[in-house]
């Protein structure tokens, strides 16, 4: 008889579980966190797509985001692996800092609690000025490196963040010292950038849309860290044509905690992938637009557990320089 019961037990356990499953998203809110101040990149994606995301989950969704920045993302990573599996909470992970900082140090969280559920944007680094800045050209700051180590400020988003790496490589491969400066967010770097406090600042394209007009705004980019020229920015030439040959993109998309039942990830893998392509989303986002590149939760992981093995000798060169 006990054990009949545990049975019936168990059963109506797994059918109200079922059940739960199956009325999310309840009228609950859903959290979002992101890892970067507002007014960056990855805040305003994600509040720019989000309201696009809700109307493909039957309109009962109501996603709120709450920003917690500091430690290169970590903080926010952590707030997703440690969230109850319960769909109500998620968040945004940025790559390549997300698989760099458990190469560098024991952080707060493992990939092993999140599970991925799609990549949104592909956003190639670019290297910015302010616009009557007296470098026109990336060869003029390294040229200023070369002859006065450290002389000129770099600023970045956080240790581990693609910017920081960016920073790292260029150096390595120019044989330079840059004063490298840590900011919150872009927000933060923009201000210092036009108020003269920050000589270059090392973004992701899509965080400054007013270079897509033409590069003439109050910021001027003299580099881009793709392989080849962006369409949006013709004129600004690569790393590569700079003599080195860096290349850098940000990577950024949607995850939840590792236990989340699998029909609800796939219910917001496609809620996502068709809000990417609405007009009106892209309309409104035009700085997203130019890097939209959408990528389902499992090949996006794969392709992290690869480029993971590649950034790990530039781990290990930081931790021993770090040593020193």
């Amino acid at each position: 008889m006990h054990k009949k019961l545990l049975a019936l037990s168990a059963a109506f356990g797994v059918a109200v579980c079922g059940s739960a499953w199956a009325a999310w998203p309840e009228d609950k809110p859903i959290e979002v966190i992101i890892g970067f101040a507002p007014g960056g990149a990855t805040d305003v994606m994600a509040r720019k797509l989000l309201p696009f995301v809700e109307k493909r989950l039957d309109g009962k969704a109501k996603f709120v985001v709450l920003n917690k920045p500091g430690a290169g993302g970590e903080i926010a990573f952590a707030g997703i692996a440690r969230a109850a599996p319960d769909a109500y909470t998620m968040g945004v992970v940025n790559v390549p800092g997300y698989n760099f900082l458990p190469l560098t140090r024991k952080t707060q969280y493992s990939m092993d609690e999140i599970r991925l559920v799609a990549r949104v944007v592909d956003d190639p680094g670019v290297i910015v000025v302010k616009a009557e800045s007296k470098f026109k050209n990336l060869s003029d700051v390294l040229a200023e490196l070369r002859s006065k180590p450290g002389s000129v400020t770099f600023g970045h988003n956080g240790a581990g963040t693609n910017g920081h790496l960016a920073i790292r490589m260029l150096a390595g491969a120019a044989k330079v010292v840059p004063n490298e400066i840590s900011y919150r967010g872009t927000s933060a770097q923009r201000t210092d950038l036009l108020g003269g406090h920050l000589e270059v600042g090392m973004v992701s394209l899509s965080e400054l849309p007013e270079l897509h007009g033409g590069n003439k705004g109050p910021l001027r980019a003299i580099a881009i860290l793709s392989r080849k020229r962006f369409p949006s920015l013709a004129d600004v030439p690569t790393a590569e044509e700079a003599g080195v040959a860096v290349t850098s993109t940000a990577e950024r998309g949607f995850a939840v905690p590792k236990g989340v039942p699998d029909d609800i990830v796939k219910k917001l893998e496609a809620a996502i992938a068709d809000s990417l392509l609405d007009a009106e989303y892209i309309k409104s986002s035009p700085g997203d637009a130019p890097v939209l590149a959408f990528m389902p939760g499992p090949e996006w992981q794969k392709r992290l557990d690869n480029a993971t093995q590649t950034l790990r000798p530039l781990a290990d060169e930081l931790k021993a320089s770090e040593t020193k």
